[in-house]
């Protein structure tokens, strides 16, 4: 039986940032070990009920890490308990860069925690004001290297792009601190000013940067990224090779996998489904249908995130059959305005493409 991946959510915080619009809330500890206990249940429920192997596990948030090592060494020990982990599971947990206060990394390491993934948004201070976070560069060095002596060697860094006031320059610094910290991955993300934000409240106040400007950061993340070793395999994700986020990839794969927790989505046995973004809903497991999953037109839309593209062996194998001619077709002229690359293979889209892929994707699939 083919394996699934586990996503669980910790919808908790210590406060809000300007940008994000996530499911979390501040928690009093007393709700933190309630949340854990009913997300441990549920993690064993799910377990007898699909009988599957997992061999991805990724703790998301929120911010996982305020719960602390013995909570999540707990929730680990609950899937060794009700599912079947393969050998060589990738395991996933997100950290802040304060986390040298909460988290001891060597008993994470011990209980089979074998990647971080770290919120460093940018090295300069000043754009961490003013995104609302609650650390320096230096907490996000000192949280890297504590990593690194308990012994993970697979650590992602989170950078924003396009931040009010940020420069080419700061943006320079915070790229090359990434790689200074020699991390083995590093998201970078185009800020996006959403509803129910801080940063949305006062848009009209803040100096946001033009399509135009935030085409040039990414262009230029890009290009700094491939000349410090990191090659792009996804529209926001970079790796040093062979450490590509394995639970990512099976999204854009379009693959199995459960969520947990409230918000939390899944896709299993061409179902589609989800928590809502409510606690009593997910206390009482109870899950609202979001559509069927897995067919050709979702498979093309998710594999064209992907550098590598859409590869033809990859479509066939799943679908019995090749890519429609008319897609093929249709990105030729694409090809021609630098937004895609066709080859006997693949279609892939360029970087100039992934700044307008909702459009190019669409396009394509029309």
């Amino acid at each position: 039986m083919n394996p699934i991946g586990l996503y669980l959510h910790i919808p908790f915080c210590d406060g809000k940032c300007a940008y994000c619009n996530f499911f979390s809330r501040c928690p009093q500890d007393e709700e933190l070990t309630a949340y854990t206990e009913r997300l441990a249940d549920s993690i064993t429920t799910w377990g007898n009920r699909l009988n599957r192997p997992v061999d991805t596990v990724y703790f998301g948030g929120g911010t996982p890490s305020l719960l602390g090592h013995d909570r999540l060494i707990y929730l680990m020990n609950t899937i060794y308990h009700s599912f079947e982990l393969l050998k060589n599971a990738e395991i996933t947990v997100e950290v802040n860069p304060t986390s040298t206060d909460e988290l001891n990394f060597t008993l994470l390491r011990q209980a089979g925690f074998n990647r971080l993934s770290i919120g460093l948004q940018s090295a300069n201070d000043h754009e961490l004001k003013l995104l609302g976070r609650r650390h320096d560069s230096e907490d996000a060095r000192r949280t890297v290297e504590r990593a690194q002596h308990a012994g993970f060697d697979n650590i992602s860094l989170d950078v924003m792009l396009a931040i009010p006031e940020q420069t080419i320059d700061s943006l320079d610094e915070t790229l090359a601190f990434c790689a200074s910290c020699k991390v083995q991955h590093i998201s970078a993300y185009i800020l996006k000013v959403e509803e129910g934000t801080r940063f949305y409240t006062q848009r009209d106040q803040l100096a946001l940067f033009s399509d135009d400007e935030q085409a040039a950061f990414y262009e230029h993340t890009v290009q700094r990224l491939s000349d410090l070793g990191y090659r792009q395999y996804e529209i926001s994700n970079f790796s040093l090779t062979g450490f590509e986020s394995r639970h990512n990839l099976r999204y854009w794969h379009d693959e199995e996998y459960l969520g947990l927790g409230p918000s939390a989505h899944s896709f299993l046995n061409g179902r589609r489904f989800y928590y809502d973004h409510d606690f009593h809903q997910f206390y009482h497991d109870r899950l609202t249908e979001e559509s069927a999953g897995g067919d050709s037109e979702e498979y093309i839309m998710l594999a064209l995130r992907l550098t590598e593209g859409l590869r033809f062996d990859r479509y066939q194998k799943r679908f019995g059959h090749t890519i429609p001619d008319r897609l093929v077709a249709a990105a030729k002229p694409l090809e021609q305005q630098g937004l895609c690359r066709v080859s006997d293979q693949a279609v892939s889209l360029t970087v100039k493409g992934f700044l307008v892929s909702n459009a190019v994707i669409s396009y394509l699939l029309s």
